[in-house]
């Protein structure tokens, strides 16, 4: 007997560990409730929170706990229950029956909320796009968008953001991008016609990703121009769309734009977010090159980039020294990377900047110098090296990078003596600069600050009005006693 009661006190700290850690499913139903709760009460912010809570639980998803949360969330036997279960893998038999025997523990429900039938899409969905079965995620994700057209809940909008993400990206992994840009064209009609803003902020940058893998940019600066704008709902989508306008910009020589729409996405990232800010430091670095500017060296040195940026900072040494035959050599060397980063087309517009700097510091080194020495020092290798320094002289006289003059008939270049550049406007042009970028951060920053809804119609509390009425009598009474002091 004694042998008894120690076993089961033994066993009372077993089942309280147990039931401290709850397991995936017991997760999933509580999110399911949370979704519940939201919908009846038409809360967005636990639709949000539900799907923060669900990424959360991503790697731990399997095929038994799928199938047990779906016969728990939806009725069984339906539609959507049995489409659904059709693309998870049959487990075994032990695992079916702790899920079934888990399942069996909630009361059966009678009809199932749309929102909880689209999160339903929405689990199965990354699920077998983490498995890497992208054919079965095509065809689940078709179906959820099918079904998302017959929809209009602003409940509903948050977890169709995220299937709208989930379906380019399963056509993505497969190449197929082509084939869903009518529908995301309707579905981005569908969604402003619904004045659902999230969906059209997700649906733009799907669309300006769709046009961009296929180098489309001439239409995908259309459909942004021309498509509607407002206060970005989602920080993420906001850096998407400002990485992809900078990528615009860039392409049409817009370079300043680019560059601050580039730098802006690579500062609003989440720190998580390495890749992304590893992209969105690829392009910026070409664009400041391509502005004639070098690039600190702390921007190849952050946490965790200094792999990805090594290439670049190879390039912007070549670039920065005026080397023409190193900065070849680094083109050359790194030719795969910069074709997979889809920057090998502006490197190549980068040999005019490599050469225009390095004429930059013979006419800072040399008052006078004949151009066969310039065309040697920057290593021509053209048929009439001399003809083509001198026409890059010209030019770059012309374009003001260089304070010289061209001998024709000597075949010289003479350099003028460098002033003082504090007796010129661009100290002023600079600080003018950095006054305006301060000032815009500062008025982002006050944009972003968040207010407690009417608080400027609040009603005074009781107390503040009895303060308030007793400085009016006391003002009153002082008032009051220096009149009869006057009199």
């Amino acid at each position: 007997m004694t042998q008894d009661v120690e076993m089961k006190d033994q066993a009372v700290p077993s089942d309280s560990v147990s039931s401290a850690t709850p397991s995936p499913l017991q997760h999933l139903k509580e999110i399911a409730s949370l979704i519940e709760t939201g919908a009846y009460a038409r809360e967005v912010r636990r639709i949000v929170r539900a799907i923060r809570l669900t990424m959360v639980l991503r790697r731990k998803l399997k095929a038994s706990v799928l199938s047990a949360f779906l016969t728990s969330a939806l009725v069984p036997g339906s539609e959507v229950h049995s489409r659904l279960s059709s693309y998870l893998p049959k487990e075994d038999d032990h695992d079916m029956e702790v899920d079934t025997a888990t399942s069996a523990t909630q009361a059966p429900v009678k009809h199932s909320l749309p929102e909880l039938e689209i999160y339903c899409y929405l689990l199965v969905l990354i699920f077998l796009i983490d498995q890497k079965r992208y054919s079965e995620a095509k065809s689940c994700s078709s179906a959820s968008i099918t079904r998302l057209k017959n929809l209009n809940r602003r409940t509903v909008d948050v977890l169709a953001a995220r299937l709208y993400f989930y379906y380019s990206l399963s056509y993505e992994l497969t190449d197929d991008l082509a084939e869903i840009r009518g529908n995301l064209l309707s579905l981005h009609r569908i969604a402003t016609l619904r004045h659902d803003e999230l969906g059209q902020e997700t649906l733009l940058n799907l669309l300006l990703r769709n046009y961009l893998h296929y180098n489309l940019y001439d239409q995908a600066e259309k459909l942004r121009s021309k498509a509607p704008r407002f206060e970005a709902h989602s920080n993420q989508q906001f850096c998407r769309y400002l990485f992809y306008l900078g990528k615009i910009r860039t392409i049409q020589l817009e370079y300043t734009d680019a560059k601050e729409s580039l730098l802006q996405a690579a500062r609003k990232a989440p720190v998580a977010a390495l890749g992304f800010r590893v992209q969105c430091n690829k392009w910026a670095v070409i664009v400041r090159l391509l502005l004639g500017e070098i690039p600190e060296r702390t921007v190849f040195m952050q946490k965790g980039m200094e792999k990805a940026l090594r290439p670049y900072f190879e390039l912007t040494n070549a670039v920065r020294i005026g080397d023409l035959e190193l900065f070849k050599s680094v083109a050359e060397k790194f030719a795969s990377i910069f074709t997979s980063d889809g920057t090998h087309n502006l490197i190549v517009r980068l040999r005019h900047n490599v050469i225009r700097t390095g004429l930059r510091n013979i006419s800072i080194s040399y008052s006078r110098i004949s151009l066969a020495d310039v065309a040697k020092k920057l290593r021509l290798d053209s048929s009439n090296p001399v003809a083509d320094a001198e026409s890059i002289v010209a030019k770059a006289i012309r374009d003001g990078a260089i304070d010289a003059t061209l001998d024709h008939a000597n075949g010289w270049m003479l350099s003028k003596e460098t002033g003082d550049i504090y007796s010129t406007n661009e100290p002023q042009f600079a600080f003018n600069s950095r006054i305006a970028f301060c000032l815009n951060m500062h008025n982002e920053a006050v944009r972003a600050l968040r207010f407690p809804p009417n608080s400027h119609k609040e009603k005074e509390s009781a107390e503040k009005r009895r303060e308030r009425q007793q400085q009016e009598q006391e003002l009153a009474k002082h008032i009051a006693e220096e009149d009869d002091d006057d009199f």
